[in-house]
């Protein structure tokens, strides 16, 4: 007999958490689409010359690739690979479909996406991701950066996660400054941020010495780790990069970019608390080239950024010869709820069976599917108990099931034209008259 158990690195959930974390999608999806925008999905797997096209070797050690030998035989196209992320998917997608687009395209996808890293706590070998993008033809103005965390602000407010801080930068910032440091190569640049971005992980020490390492000078580290330790509010960041005796036109454009940001935050009405300047935002993926997103948990910086993203300047150039820039942020839903189950953060299972109809007498079988017919036309969510058996036994299912109100309808009641109504929170019982039973069933639901 083999034993029953799950891949590692994968979610598997029980009906009441499986519920929590449905709803959770379905707030996502309204954020999303309360915004304008429209749902896309894209095939589970990608050609692998596509899939792989943007990524290096390391990720190519992560892809899982798809083995058919039913398809070998067949003669089909064996090279796919699952993909990894949704983005290099929507860069296929949308050079693919650009003639059929309407620009600036406004796409959300939330599907499961998969990494062959060894399973371990926050890293999962299958997992949701919920992506938004702005793609536009040419160019894209600077209002979309702030419209995305508008949304996401909106969103983890409905989602009820407690206190939480969008961060935010503009990687033009940093390659301008440190070209006005004498550190003109882009690739040493690239480097250097990589460094930046590793400064909650490793400490300002040591990110001092690896940039030094790199070539930047003492007293240009000084300065560097100075300005990106800064805790004030978005106007002193901002007055500090205003003051600064730096000309490059990467950084200035970078600072009026981030200060357009700002104002534009402001009039979308998204609290100051919610959003940070923080200028050591610098995210180490290199196809960022504008702003950068991470999003905290207040009272759990454990958890690392659960929704991050950037601008790009052009999302699909490996496939198609149109310019295409865009930003886009996503939120890591299976990380997130995995780690607010584990310090018991997560919102009350919601209610999906509002109503069972308990079966007290057989012969009265006809009288309870027509009753569960009524009342599901009154747009309720009703189950009938369809078998025989102790009530003692339907009421503790109601209490494990979540069920909140069970009826009960017996000889007497028919005759009396009347039903019992059991609250299962309050622990009462009431009799309501049938005519009147809709009417009470909304007051308590």
């Amino acid at each position: 007999m083999i034993t029953p158990r799950t891949p590692s690195g994968t979610l598997e959930l029980l009906p009441r958490d499986q519920m929590i974390f449905q709803h959770m999608l379905d707030v996502i999806r309204r954020g999303y689409e309360r915004f304008g925008f429209v749902q896309i999905e894209t095939p589970v797997f990608e050609l692998k010359d596509v899939l792989l096209t943007k990524s290096g070797g390391e990720t190519e050690k992560q892809v899982y690739f798809v083995q058919s030998t039913g398809g070998m035989q067949q003669g089909y196209d064996a090279d796919l690979a699952l993909h990894f992320d949704l983005t290099v998917p929507l860069a296929r997608y949308v050079a693919e479909h650009e003639r059929e687009l309407a620009f600036p395209f406004r796409r959300y996808q939330m599907q499961r996406v998969y990494r062959g890293e060894r399973a371990q706590r926050g890293r999962s070998r299958e997992f949701y991701q919920c992506d938004i993008d702005v793609i536009g033809k040419d160019k894209l103005s600077p209002a979309y950066d702030a419209e995305l965390p508008a949304i996401i602000v909106q969103i983890f407010e409905d989602l009820k996660v407690g206190d939480f801080t969008i961060q935010f930068s503009n990687r033009k910032i940093l390659r301008g400054l440190l070209s006005g440091y004498g550190v003109a190569d882009e690739e040493k640049q690239k480097l250097i941020v990589r460094e930046i971005d590793k400064l909650d992980k490793i400490g300002a020490t040591k990110v001092r010495e690896s940039v030094m390492a790199l070539g930047l000078l003492e007293q240009n580290a000084d300065a560097l780790m100075t300005l990106i330790a800064h805790q004030g509010g978005k106007d002193e960041v901002l007055a500090a990069l205003n003051a600064l005796p730096v000309h490059d036109p990467v950084f200035k454009q970078g600072v009026e970019e981030v200060s357009f940001v700002v104002a534009a935050l402001r009039a979308l009405g998204v609290p100051e608390k919610r959003a940070r300047l923080n200028l050591a935002i610098a995210r180490g993926l290199d196809y960022y080239t504008g702003t950068v997103y991470e999003t905290f948990i207040d009272a759990h910086p454990e958890f690392g950024s659960v929704c991050s993203g950037g601008r790009y300047d052009d999302l699909a150039s490996h496939y198609t010869k149109s310019k295409l820039p865009g930003v886009g942020i996503s939120i890591g839903l299976t990380r997130l709820f995995e780690q607010l189950n584990a310090h018991n953060l997560l919102p009350a299972a919601p209610v999906t069976v509002q109503l069972l109809i308990a079966q007290l007498d057989p012969a009265l079988s006809p009288v309870y599917l027509a009753l569960a017919t009524e009342l599901r036309a009154a747009d309720l969510r009703v189950e009938v108990w369809l078998e025989q058996a102790k009530l003692d036994k339907q009421i503790k299912y109601a209490d494990k099931a979540g069920i909140p109100v069970v009826l009960l309808l017996g000889g007497d009641e028919q005759a009396k034209g009347s039903v019992v109504i059991k609250n299962m929170n309050a622990k009462t019982q009431t009799e309501v008259v049938r005519g009147e039973l809709i009417d009470f069933l909304r007051t308590i639901l």
